[in-house]
């Protein structure tokens, strides 16, 4: 007779508990028990409970290998008939076999109805126990079980696979959203609609009758932010500073050599430039940048309450002003054919003129931003990441314990957007200039041209060549948080694998790292994206990509979705007249004509304030409240991981007490681990 005592931890969240009756097999390499029954009197297994036992096995079955947790309803319930499944969420157990200390066996998962559980010691580790037969079938069987639970579809021709998956309703509990965010989202989505409804404008198909209407909109959901964009979106200075601290502040480069299809002349910029340089000196210099949305060009429109939209495909320079003066807008060229209906608008022009060839490189910005930024290169390929994770890596692998805190929640939103965004008639087909066709389009003309590179931010940095633009603060917060994130997964790689030879030979990963290139980057070899991994070095760069990814990139990019589209003119995202193609011809008038509707603005915009705030049930990047890693070393990198991100927050919070607009989109408190709205 062995005894063994067994330590069960319930979650915490709302009904993580269950009446259910539990059992465990202890599965050793000398043979396993039979089922053996946790019990006490009364009620067990409560939210949030951590409960003791001791249980009786015939024999002692040598060293353990793995724990089978069982789940039954009472033999009372059953003869009530059919219930509904009662589900329970494991955060863990421990056991302490009759010889040895104890072990420990993460779960930290949800188990629906009557079923099973099979749970491998928390060491991460490589041992012996790796190659015993039972713990290899075991493997080989639950590699087959994930695949069968997270297959891939193809949404749309070109895109990034994904999830195979219709509606969230689809989705087992270990992805879905908790009870809390769900009905926050919910709650939050309902005020937004009737507040809107009540003021009349969802439903107006018409044009607004004045800039001073659009200010209702601004009024349901003020924020500081908000209120900055609305009294400054007309100054150049503003119009410039986007580019490196707003909504899509990933496209900017340096400029030293002008586009030939954008024949600006020392004449056009002298009035900005000043006396005593030029356009070749300046280039010479470093001091313009170039901001190109050449991949609109052509793209195919929307038709929004019956009327044609339109769209184009501007080319912006810029002049990073001398000492620490603002980025200056320098000239306008709204297609790639320069000719005589395709003038280069300047700020020397009327105002209606100049501030209408603006206005399209903001709605060309939201374009791109939103399919591309937004939605392509963080909720897509996230979901490819998590997917090939969910896959892939069993819960005992390293990078499994690594990656999960930046795989929650991102199926149920992306499922969600599937049913709700980009999906035939829903707010992207039914209120934006491109459409959802318009929006495919550009993700397929994307996914030709995406790069490794344009992943890792230092590198992206340097191609871009903005190491040392002044005010540009995505870069500053995100090359300190892509370092501290960095340092952190090289000393994880460092304690898992001892040496390049122990990544080549990990069968798991390398099957990770081929799935994501042959899914997600649809095994485009130009993409420079590796299929395999050679070295540590190789995949710390890869594992810190995926985690930034996940988490601070798309803050970056999300979080200010509503401050900067609130006042709707700065980011319209359509227009219903055609590209101006002279001069002298704007107007208040025009200008207001050439907006969205009033039912189009409004319909994104309520979409756009649910999409940058979490509804509840966060956890910020650095938080690990499920203890998935069990070995010291690992806890002490987390802690120093920690450590290093709240340096950067006190950083970023000191260096925003100085600015009129605070950049806080990449202060670490304010970033989620992962995909998760």
């Amino acid at each position: 007779m062995a005894k063994y005592r067994v330590r069960v931890s319930t979650g915490e969240a709302f009904g993580a508990g269950t009446w259910d009756k539990m059992s465990i097999t202890i599965v050793g390499t000398q043979g396993e028990t039979p089922r053996l029954p946790l019990d006490h009197l009364g009620k067990e297994f409560t939210v949030g409970a951590e409960e003791d036992f001791e249980v009786k096995s015939p024999q002692d079955v040598g060293p353990v290998l793995l724990l089978r947790v069982h789940k039954a309803p009472p033999a009372l319930l059953l003869l009530l008939g059919p219930l509904a499944p009662d589900a329970w969420f494991c955060r863990s157990f421990q056991l302490t076999p009759p010889r040895g200390s104890p072990l420990r066996f993460p779960a930290y998962q949800w188990l629906e109805g009557a079923g099973s559980l099979v749970l491998r010691e928390g060491a991460a580790k490589v041992s012996w126990a790796d190659h015993h037969p039972k713990l290899q079938q075991q493997r080989r069987e639950e590699l087959q079980a994930r695949q069968e639970m997270y297959r891939w579809k193809t949404y749309q021709p070109g895109w990034p696979h994904c999830l195979d998956m219709e509606t969230v309703k689809d989705l087992d509990l270990n992805t879905k959203y908790s009870v809390v965010k769900s009905t926050n989202l919910y709650l939050r989505a309902q005020s937004a609609f009737a507040q809107l409804k009540i003021k009349g404008l969802l439903d107006r198909k018409g044009s607004w009758r004045s800039l001073s209407e659009m200010e209702m909109v601004l009024n349901f959901q003020k924020t500081p932010a908000t209120e900055y964009v609305f009294e400054h979106w007309q100054e150049d200075a503003f119009f410039a500073s986007q580019f490196l601290n707003g909504l899509n502040p990933v496209l900017i480069h340096r400029c030293r050599r002008l586009p030939e299809n954008f024949p600006v002349t020392d004449a056009m910029v002298a009035p900005v430039l000043g006396p005593g340089t030029s356009l070749q000196a300046e280039l010479e210099r470093g001091s313009l940048f170039l901001v190109d949305h050449g991949i609109l060009s052509g793209v195919r429109t929307n038709v929004i309450n019956g009327r044609p939209q339109f769209s184009a495909a501007p080319m912006t320079l810029l002049y990073q002003c001398p000492g620490h003066g603002p980025l200056l807008p320098l000239a306008i060229q709204l297609s790639q054919t320069p000719g005589p209906n395709s003038p280069i608008f300047l700020p020397s022009d009327d105002k209606w003129d100049w501030l209408l060839a603006k206005t399209w490189v903001r709605n060309a910005d939201f374009s791109v931003h939103e399919a591309l930024t937004h939605l392509l290169q963080t909720h897509l390929l996230s979901e490819v990441f998590v997917l090939a994770t969910l896959r892939q890596l069993p819960r005992c692998h390293p990078l499994f314990k690594l990656l999960v805190p930046h795989t929650r929640y991102t199926l149920h939103i992306n499922t969600l957007a599937r049913e709700l965004l980009i999906t035939p008639k829903r707010v992207v087909d039914r209120s934006t200039g491109l459409g959802l066709r318009g929006f495919s389009e550009l993700i397929q003309r994307s996914m030709e041209q995406l790069n490794y590179s344009v992943l890792c931010l230092p590198e992206d940095i340097r191609a871009r060549g903005v190491e040392d633009i002044p005010g540009y603060y995505y870069r500053d917060d995100g090359m300190q948080i892509w370092g501290a994130v960095e340092h952190f997964v090289s000393e994880i790689i460092g304690i898992y694998y001892p040496s390049d030879v122990s990544v080549r030979d990990d069968s798991e990963l390398q099957a990770w790292v081929w799935e994501i290139f042959s899914k997600g980057f649809l095994g485009r070899e130009s993409s420079g994206l590796p299929s395999s991994l050679e070295t540590r070095e190789a995949l710390v760069q890869y594992v810190t990509m995926v985690i930034f990814n996940c988490s601070a990139k798309h803050s970056a990019v999300g979080s200010g979705q509503f401050d900067y589209c609130a006042w709707m003119p700065n980011l319209p995202p359509s227009m219903q007249l055609p590209p101006p193609t002279s001069k002298g011809q704007a107007s208040l008038e025009g200008f207001i004509a050439t907006l969205p509707p009033v039912n189009a603005s409004c319909d994104v915009i309520i979409a756009l304030w649910l999409l940058s705030k979490e509804p509840g049930d966060q956890r910020p990047l650095g938080t690990y409240p499920e203890e998935h890693f069990t070995e010291e070393a690992s806890r002490q990198s987390i802690a120093a991981f920690q450590s290093h991100l709240a340096q950067i927050s006190q950083d970023i919070r000191v260096r925003n007490q100085g600015l009129v607009l605070p950049y806080t989109y990449l202060d670490p408190p304010l970033i989620e681990s992962s995909i998760s709205i």
